[in-house]
């Protein structure tokens, strides 16, 4: 699993993006890869998945300090 930071998520859209502690790049994720609810800021683990259009996090959980 990869750990990131959640730097945009829209709610009522159910999708935003992910920045991963080992990459600049972005990561897209949609509230069907989601296991815990989630907020901009928020720490989280996953894992990569490729979809249609690149990479998607999938199975997002919280990181509990």
């Amino acid at each position: 699993m990869q750990e990131g930071t959640v730097k945009f998520f829209n709610e009522a859209k159910g999708f935003g993006f992910i920045q991963p502690n080992d990459s600049n790049d972005d990561v897209f994720v949609h509230q069907t890869g989601l296991i815990d609810k989630i907020r901009e800021n928020d720490k989280v683990k996953f894992t990569m998945e490729r979809g249609q259009k690149g990479m998607n996090a999938v199975n997002v959980e919280l990181l509990i300090n």
